[in-house]
């Protein structure tokens, strides 16, 4: 090999992922001429020169590097980490420099030309179909079966790369990738099932080195978000063998004879085929990171010398070691702080931390590979002590946000539309029950969802009557309940079943855990009901273990009284705060399919069961002024005005059309709860002008839970608490208090 000391590198990009070849070259006392779009780019901080022009305009790098070659000769051009291939391939030809044709740099970057390319060489992928609008994807379902994948043409990194497993999904699937294409081709293709390699190659002298094959780890979703992977890969040396044969077919049917290809392969149960091939080494901190770590060979010199027209040398393996990449991720929210930094690189075995967030910045749900807080690279003797080091990383590194700034409404909503699915619930612009997606099990109500849909009827008959000619207000939402301090008077109301009802979006003590620590988090408490099935309630009483106990659980009014005394005392036990039964729950569907028998008691036998415990104990389910009273005088510590969401019985009426003779019965002598059809803070106002002293939230809460989890609970409750404030405003009640029955108008009676 020829000296290369002092010759001119051009290097496109100047990012975090061309910083290591960018250090190599000056290892190697190259000239380096670094090329990108930002004046402050990392790499020009260490380049000799610099060449500002963005990587992905073509005509501008080739303008931009021939006016520099008349002042210095170019000796090589090349691009780690990202899509510039063809800008590099049009520079190499303008400038008669080593590389490969523009046409098939072209093939390589662009998804719908490699398929074409590779489906015409014959190698294996899946099928697909060109897309430029909704009516060429929906087409394009008579040759291709679900699930399937739609993505960009024309962009990296898991951007616009969605999911789409039936014909519902396919618009909000189609919106999504277009969101992240810039020319807006894109690409719908048959989903490959199986584990997914990366794999780094370098072609040079007619043959193709495999230099680097890693397994992917792959999660969330309908998206591919990579939240790291494994060097070398676990798999079988049968499968290896096949994923390299195909590799270098396919880099060979693009046209990559000179330089860097790196292969996304999957291994599907029809054998190994192509995801993707690009005309560059990996991104990922695979070639620059983990692949020399693991094995000492630097990709980065090999890639160079090959630009500069050179034969690579040292390419065989000195070491035998496990690298992983691990991605750091913050939760959702406006990012405060970045602790344990310097700590987590004194870690044995840690060989680099990334950050790529900085406090101030908004962090969302990760929908691509970009979306990440920072990323570690680990080294190890073996895959399983790598992995330990990693769970010391996970408790080392502290992302602090504020999670009030993570999301918006309609975010909240399309997710969990997605997890829903579109059988459940379809998130319905107004949640009334006038068009459900599901009745009993699922999101909706029985029968014709009559009374699932008065809930919001008798609510919208109410108008908000404004006063403003008084002394200005600041309202005051704080409140109590049973002696416990709540900052508002919204609180969750016991949802169960959410394998069930909620198509498996999480189990059940996921649900139950997230609700309570959420509403406890912000000033307020969740129910949660022990469910139909017999075991649930040891779910329930754990979530409400992990909080202190700070919450309600309510229980059905089962036959079987030992059943309910067993978790009167476990209640009493685990310390939580209050008991209850939901008396409406009879002959309730889901534990009529279970053969569990629910019944009726007279106030005796209720009284008796309240005496079981010393817990406060609550019925909810009233719907009528004699079971108020009754309560009451039964010496019961709260009620709740409560249809069940319209699940118990079809042609009920709404809860606010009968709570306000309840409250006239029994308003200021036990505390008066009610839900049913609740959706706004206006709702929540008129609520309590209608007599109630707080209000359970069922629907809302479990979709917000769902689309946001706690991020998604806490813009519901900031929602709703902003909401009844203004209306509070605008009337002049100051407190909840003073919020009247004649701030209402009930636009068919006055």
């Amino acid at each position: 090999m020829k000296s290369v000391e002092g010759k001119t590198i051009l290097i496109i990009g100047g990012g975090l992922l061309q910083v290591p070849i960018i250090q190599t070259a000056k290892t190697m006392r190259l000239h380096t001429v670094v090329a990108d779009m930002n004046p402050a780019s990392i790499g020009f901080q260490i380049a000799d020169e610099a060449i500002v022009m963005s990587t992905k305009d073509v005509e501008g790098m080739v303008r931009e590097s021939k006016k520099f070659a008349q002042n210095t000769q170019i000796h090589g051009v090349i691009t780690a980490g990202t899509d510039a291939s063809m800008t590099v391939a049009a520079v190499a030809s303008a400038l008669q420099l080593p590389g490969i044709r523009f046409v098939d740099a072209e093939a390589a970057s662009n998804k719908v030309k490699m398929r074409q390319r590779l489906k015409e060489f014959g190698m294996p992928i899946p099928r697909f179909a060109p897309v430029w609008s909704l009516q060429d994807a929906k087409d394009a379902l008579d040759s291709l079966t679900f699930p399937l994948v739609m993505k960009p043409a024309d962009n990296m990194g898991a951007r616009g790369v969605i999911k789409v497993n039936n014909k519902d999904d396919l618009p909000t699937a189609f919106r999504h990738a277009k969101r992240f294409c810039p020319t807006g081709e894109l690409i719908l293709e048959e989903y490959m099932e199986g584990p997914e390699l990366s794999v780094d190659a370098l072609a040079f002298q007619g043959q193709i080195r495999m230099t680097g094959i890693a397994d992917r780890i792959i999660e969330r979703e309908p998206y591919f978000i990579e939240v790291g992977h494994n060097m070398p890969s676990a798999m079988s040396k049968e499968v290896l063998d096949e994923v390299e044969r195909v590799m270098a077919g396919g880099m060979r049917a693009l046209g990559i004879h000179l330089g860097a290809g790196k292969g996304d392969i999957k291994v599907t149960k029809e054998g190994v085929k192509i995801g993707e091939i690009a005309a560059r080494l990996s991104g990922g901190f695979m070639s620059a990171f983990t692949y020399p770590l693991s094995t000492g060979v630097n990709l980065n010199r090999a890639a160079l010398l090959i630009s500069l027209g050179e034969t690579p040398d040292n390419l065989d393996p000195v070491l035998s070691r496990v690298s992983i990449e691990r991605s750091l991720l913050s939760k959702p929210g406006k990012l405060v702080s970045i602790g344990g930094v310097e700590e987590t690189k004194k870690i044995d075995g840690v060989s680099e931390v990334f950050i790529q967030s900085k406090p101030g910045d908004i962090i969302k749900e990760p929908t691509n590979n970009i979306d990440k807080s920072g990323h570690v690279i680990i080294v190890a003797d073996n895959l399983k002590d790598a992995d330990l080091v990693f769970e010391k990383v996970k408790k080392s590194i502290r992302f602090e946000v504020d999670e009030q700034f993570s999301v918006t409404e309609k975010e909240i909503n399309d997710q969990a539309r997605i997890r829903f699915g579109k059988d459940i619930c379809w998130v319905c612009k107004q949640c009334d029950g006038s068009n459900c997606a599901s009745g009993i099990p699922g999101m909706g109500g029985v029968g014709r969802m009559e009374t699932f849909h008065d809930n919001s009827a008798a609510l919208s008959e109410y108008s908000i009557v404004p006063g403003y000619i008084r002394d200005h207000v600041f309202p005051e939402i704080q409140t109590q309940f049973l002696g416990y301090d709540l900052k508002t008077p919204i609180m969750a109301a016991p949802m169960t079943g959410v394998g069930t009802n909620m198509n498996f979006v999480m189990t059940d003590a996921d649900y139950a855990n997230m609700v309570v620590r959420s509403f406890v988090q912000n000033g307020s408490l969740a129910w949660l009901g022990d469910g139909a099935s017999p075991e649930k309630y040891k779910i329930m009483l754990e979530a409400l273990k992990k909080s202190s106990g700070k919450g309600i659980l309510i229980c059905k009014p089962r036959e079987d009284e030992s059943m309910l005394v067993d978790r009167f005392q476990q209640a009493e036990s685990d310390g939580v705060f209050a008991l209850g039964m939901d008396i409406d729950a009879v002959n309730f569907k889901t534990m009529v399919q279970k053969n569990l028998s629910s019944i009726t008691r007279p106030l005796e036998r209720l009284i008796k069961l309240k005496e079981k415990t010393k817990l406060p104990f609550v019925l909810k389910g009233i719907m009528n002024p004699e079971d108020a009273k009754l309560a009451y005088e039964g010496g019961f510590s709260a009620i709740v005005v409560s249809n069940h969401g319209g699940r118990v019985l079809d042609g009920m009426p709404g809860t606010a059309r009968v709570l306000p003779k309840i409250a006239e019965v029994v308003k200021g002598k036990i505390p008066l709860l009610v839900d049913g059809g609740i959706r706004s803070g206006m709702d929540v106002f008129k609520m309590i002008a209608l007599g109630a002293d707080a209000v359970l939230l069922g629907r809302p809460v479990a979709i917000s839970l769902v689309g946001g989890e706690d991020a998604g609970v806490r813009f519901l409750l900031q929602k709703y608490s902003e909401e009844l404030k203004q209306s509070m405003s605008v009337t002049g009640a100051k407190t909840l208090v003073d919020i009247k029955r004649t701030m209402l108008l009930h636009k068919l009676h006055g």
